[in-house]
């Protein structure tokens, strides 16, 4: 895997299927929302959604009056559809094309969100960069909030092995940096009526005196 193109096989993906031939497909993203409203969000915080690619939680969260949205995912295809779907309200949107693992941010934000993009990162490396980039760019008020297949969950996507995470692993694999605030188990069923089990996590920064 070492050859292994990470950004080639995502822009692949989104150039040759459509938004419901993908397992990821979810036209309301209750979990992730139900976050937002379990921190009373305010609609002027900065919000990242990491791997969000053309998913639709920056539509609602857009719906909901959300004003300073940023959206990051490896594949350009993937956040020209979103683009194109939002029309002219893409512009209310940052739109970063970068490598989660890689990813140098040039701002701070309230609320760090990632479904199904940190479970990718099977590299120590990566993983240690991915965490430190989100401690270091994360307010010290703000949250964080990731979804990973679970031990129940597949252990492969889209032809990638993914690295399963249950609330004691992830809890432990973050502790340097974050205190976790709640994990849950869901399903999410797929258009090709599977289920995939996901552990969704929050997270607030260490504070350091």
């Amino acid at each position: 895997m070492e050859n292994f193109d990470r950004k080639k096989h995502w822009e692949n993906i989104y150039q040759t299927k459509e938004l419901k031939d993908v397992s990821w497909f979810q036209p309301t993203p209750e979990t992730s929302l139900a976050f937002f409203k379990q921190f009373h969000v305010p609609t002027t915080a900065k919000i990242i959604d990491i791997g969000g690619g053309d998913s639709f939680l920056v539509d609602h969260l857009l719906d909901l009056g959300y004003q300073d949205l940023s959206v990051l995912d490896i594949s350009a295809a993937a956040i020209d559809r979103a683009k194109q779907r939002l029309g002219y309200r893409a512009k209310n949107v940052k739109w970063i094309v970068a490598d989660a693992a890689t990813f140098k941010p040039t701002e701070q934000y309230n609320f760090w969100h990632d479904r199904a993009a940190f479970h990718f990162l099977t590299d120590e490396k990566e993983i240690s960069n991915y965490l430190e980039t989100a401690q270091q760019n994360i307010k010290p008020t703000g949250v964080l909030v990731i979804g990973t297949f679970s031990e129940l969950g597949p252990k492969k996507c889209s032809g990638i092995e993914i690295k399963q995470y249950s609330e004691t692993t992830m809890t432990e694999r973050l502790k340097n940096f974050f205190e976790k605030i709640e994990c849950l188990t869901v399903d999410h069923k797929t258009p090709f009526d599977t289920n995939q089990n996901f552990v969704f996590c929050s997270f607030r920064k260490i504070q350091v005196s």
